[in-house]
């Protein structure tokens, strides 16, 4: 009788614990303030440079679940320029948001930045946590977290090329792996780039519950947004850094990518594939519109174009590049990597895929 009981007890903790890790990492429960209707969100950027997918993918998913007001926060007024790819006019600075916001913002997320220990962008990040919001650090957006003193004393995952140097300057912090995200408090990290589409989506499941979020994940065609990792396959081989190399090399068949900047055009598809693309050490991205003035994205990004092109060259560009505005946006990343392989071979795939963090 009692070897039955510990069966039973046996199963039902392993459906229990299968059934738990199937489930995505919950983050802390929104909790409304100040009697807004939806939770005002600032995505930070640094106007002289600032990581692309890291930047549009939480600005466009939040913005297409409807659940939040969503804002492009800059240090500072004019371009942004986004890495590796990309230029954008954000929707306000710093200063005009404390004077719009005074009371902060409910989520800032930081992406990676250039300057990660600019005063400016320090003071702002800790003032917003001291009044209440939630922190997210974004990929490489982590060392900003870091240098503000607030990981001190918490659990954080981080980009796997940044693990080693974070471990040694910031040791009060225990440092993570294998997890994609995660939170501690009102403090949520992640691991590089492309880990900002499924905390993204977390991140709407702690405002407007699991079945929006899910159903957002369908839409963007991503079948979940889980928090496992395997952290191990993610390091610098002596194969990347030979690809780099030879990649880098031979500059003579370096190339250009040239996409189209349209109204309507989906922001996380843009933004997947021409990160991707400009990580190759062989391809640059280069953005052509009708004229210089900005462009705005599915989800309200004012994108700024490289350069202009006349109309028929637009055209067949638009033709070419149809899927910005029809695929499933997630899907661009596949799409970019399968295209980037058949080019340059399966080493700049695994390459690029390595550096994006993109589990294959």
């Amino acid at each position: 009788m009692k070897t039955k009981i510990l069966l039973f007890l046996f199963l039902a903790l392993s459906l229990s614990m299968a059934k738990a890790g199937s489930l995505p990492m919950p983050l802390p429960d929104y909790q409304p303030r100040f009697g807004r209707a939806q939770p005002v969100v600032a995505v930070v950027a640094d106007n002289e440079m600032t990581e692309l997918t890291d930047f549009v993918v939480p600005y466009a998913v939040l913005k297409a679940s409807g659940t939040a007001q969503v804002l492009s926060v800059a240090t500072g007024s004019g371009v942004v320029h986004l890495y590796p790819a990309l230029k954008m006019q954000a929707e306000t600075t710093m200063t005009e948001f404390d004077q719009t916001y005074p009371q902060g913002a409910d989520y800032v997320i930081v992406p990676a930045l250039h300057n990660v220990q600019a005063a400016v962008l320090q003071n702002w990040v800790r003032a917003q946590a001291a009044r209440g919001a939630v922190i997210v650090g974004i990929c490489d957006g982590v060392w900003v977290l870091a240098h503000a003193g607030l990981l001190e004393q918490r659990r954080a995952v981080g980009f796997w090329y940044s693990m080693d140097s974070l471990q040694k300057q910031f040791p009060n912090t225990t440092w993570v792996r294998n997890q994609r995200y995660m939170a501690d408090g009102k403090i949520i990290t992640t691991t590089g780039v492309t880990a900002s589409l499924p905390v993204s989506l977390a991140l709407v499941a702690s405002i407007a519950g699991h079945e929006r979020a899910t159903a957002l994940a369908s839409e963007l065609g991503i079948n979940d947004y889980l928090s496992t990792h395997d952290s191990q396959q993610f390091n610098m081989s002596l194969a990347h850094v030979t690809t780099i190399a030879g990649n880098w090399l031979r500059f003579w068949s370096h190339e250009e990518i040239a996409l189209p900047l349209s109204t309507g055009v989906n922001d996380i598809a843009l933004a997947l594939y021409a990160d991707a693309w400009s990580r190759t050490y062989r391809s640059q991205v280069k953005t052509f519109a009708s004229s210089m003035q900005a462009v705005q994205s599915r989800y309200g990004l004012q994108l700024l174009p490289d350069a202009v092109a006349d109309a028929p060259v637009l055209e067949k560009l638009k033709k070419e590049h149809h899927w910005l505005t029809d695929i499933a946006p997630a899907l661009a990343m596949d799409k970019a990597l399968q295209e980037i392989g058949k080019a340059y071979g399966q080493a700049t795939r695994a390459l690029v895929s390595t550096f994006m963090e993109y589990p294959q």
